[in-house]
């Protein structure tokens, strides 16, 4: 029988470096160089990165969780068997899941809206919520990272 644990273990490396990753990209490099663009077209490269990158991000939003729990009940013999790492990071994948589908369905939806109305100034606002939500799943995703890499040392 094929054994499943290596293949779940690389999906979900893989879908936290993609998700979190591209938040680090995206808030510490591309967001500063598009300071010099004009409103229209920065807001409307954002529209385009969000549209791009938000695939990615669902699919991880998918994985993250299926091979998670996987993991913990077929791997480690469910949460009563489980470090206090996996606690962790469980809380905080669900944390920054939920900060997704809000940015998604809330902040994203009226950001497009306002795009594709070329009301500027409410785009504006909304890629400032955006900015927020992003910057603390970043800092979520960095910490649930450094739990998950060394979680099994501390003991």
């Amino acid at each position: 029988m094929l054994d499943l644990v290596p293949i779940a273990i690389a999906i979900h490396a893989l879908a936290a470096v993609v998700w979190v990753g591209g938040m680090f990209f995206a808030y510490t490099v591309l967001r500063p160089s598009l300071g010099k663009f004009e409103p229209p077209q920065r807001l409307t490269l954002w529209n385009d990165v969000f549209e791009r990158f938000f695939v990615w991000v669902w699919m991880a939003v998918i994985a993250l969780p299926l091979t998670g729990y996987y993991l913990t009940f077929e791997y480690l013999g469910g949460f009563g068997s489980a470090g206090m790492h996996v606690h962790i990071m469980h809380l905080t994948g669900l944390v920054m899941i939920a900060l997704f589908v809000f940015l998604y369905f809330i902040a994203y939806r009226n950001y497009r809206g306002a795009v594709a109305a070329k009301d500027w100034p409410l785009a504006a606002k909304n890629l400032n919520t955006i900015r927020q939500i992003v910057g603390s799943n970043t800092v979520l995703g960095l910490l649930t990272v450094i739990v998950g890499a060394s979680g099994r040392l501390w003991g």
